[in-house]
């Protein structure tokens, strides 16, 4: 998968809320069973399972089986290409800033 592409699949993961706020609960919580995740929610349990898939395809979990369940950690370099595009945008703006900086500076 091409960077762009790893970039559009992890944007589009967590654009939807109810996902997002799946992926920050695992990531408070370090690690957690499907189950945990469908008894704290007022989610399904395939409508959990629907959102686990799409995260884990996005390569934003993981999954551990143990035995019938299956916990879900965050996998941190799966927002690495998030990073990356804000990473270049914040030194867009920082430049765009000290730019307007000097120019207030020189029409004092």
């Amino acid at each position: 998968m091409t960077p762009a592409m790893q970039l559009t699949s992890v944007m589009k993961t967590l654009a939807d809320p109810t996902r997002r706020a799946m992926f920050e609960r695992i990531a408070r919580e370090g690690e957690i069973a499907a189950t945990g995740l469908v008894r704290g929610s007022k989610v399904s349990q395939p409508a959990v399972s629907q959102h686990l898939r799409a995260l884990r395809d996005a390569g934003l979990v993981s999954e551990r089986r143990d035995g019938r369940h299956i916990h879900y950690r965050v996998v941190p370099k799966g927002l690495s290409p998030l990073i990356d595009w804000l990473g270049h945008y914040q030194t867009f703006w920082q430049e765009r800033f000290e730019n307007l900086e000097r120019l207030l500076k020189e029409s004092e």
